[in-house]
């Protein structure tokens, strides 16, 4: 990917109010960690009463997957869920511009030693994670630690894309971004005994999945980390992030590597991976990103969920 450089057009009018809106969000930061805990979920509340849509799809969700709950649970969850990603935002931006020492403080990690143990043996690795709010920050806490590559796709405006860029690379001085569709530079270097980061939890459409149950029920699931590991002659191993209670910080929990995968077919590696995603979820479900519409792909003659 080419080098993430300043550009004198980012000084043009039109990216004036984003300049204003960085350096609101740049002051506001400063503050404590437990004022800004508290400044995200008063956030996530405004967000629950004026982003409809995202509202809807993540309340869709919720009843997709944990039919069992009451309603007045579910709804409980939901509020839970957007407090949790007004909370990102500003987790965002304190990955971004925190200062590291001030940033590690927060910082409880397991399992390191799987990654080191991979990265001395030259051992290529697919660390698969899931789409927690958590997502940032972990990414941020972890690249202190250790070297991880990552999938990435490129912003549309290009000023917030230079900005995203230059607050995950500070912590990843020798990482590599790799863009989504490029398969092949992944493959290359999961080979040179790279870790990347990759999450197959989204919804990427038909062609490119099987499906399988989660959460029992049919999910659009890609076969791309079977294809991965078997061509990258990679290891796979998971990891969980969760925000702790009370301000305490973060924990990472990195789990020694699967055994056995790639597995005798694309259909069972796809089934365990969602086994190991709901079983994520489910320790904390309030964490994860359920405004992602992760039924959208339906099998021939379902109708649609959303």
């Amino acid at each position: 990917m080419k080098e993430n450089r300043f550009r004198w057009q980012f000084l043009h009018p039109r990216f004036w109010l984003l300049w204003w809106g960085l350096a609101v969000l740049w002051l506001l930061v400063q503050l404590p960690y437990p004022v800004l805990l508290r400044l995200g979920r008063g956030l996530g509340a405004l967000m629950y009463r004026f982003a409809g849509s995202r509202r809807h799809i993540a309340q869709r969700n919720l009843e997709l997957c944990f039919p069992g709950l009451t309603d007045t649970e579910r709804d409980h969850l939901l509020r839970q869920n957007f407090a949790s990603t007004g909370i990102a935002f500003f987790e965002m931006a304190m990955s971004w511009w925190w200062p590291k020492k001030r940033l590690q403080q927060l910082a409880h990690i397991e399992g390191l030693e799987h990654l080191q143990q991979a990265s001395r043996d030259g051992q290529g690795v697919i660390l698969m994670a899931i789409h927690f709010t958590t997502l940032e920050i972990g990414a941020a806490l972890l690249g202190q630690q250790h070297t991880i590559d990552g999938m990435y796709r490129a912003h549309k405006n290009p000023l917030f894309d230079y900005v995203q860029r230059r607050g995950r690379e500070r912590h990843n001085a020798d990482a590599i971004a790799i863009e989504r569709e490029d398969v092949r530079t992944m493959i290359r270097h999961l080979r040179k005994g790279r870790a990347i980061w990759y999450a197959p939890d989204q919804d990427y459409g038909a062609r490119q999945s099987l499906f399988v149950p989660l959460f029992g029920v049919p999910a659009a699931t890609v076969t791309a980390t079977t294809g991965f590991a078997r061509l990258g002659r990679a290891q796979l191993i998971t990891m969980r992030q969760t925000r702790l209670p009370q301000a305490q910080g973060y924990l990472l929990q990195i789990e020694p590597a699967w055994q056995d995968f790639p597995g005798e077919s694309e259909e069972q590696d796809c089934l365990r991976i969602n086994q190991w995603v709901e079983q994520a979820i489910c320790a904390h479900p309030e964490q994860y990103l359920w405004s992602h519409r992760r039924f959208k792909t339906r099998p021939e003659g379902e109708a649609k969920v959303y």
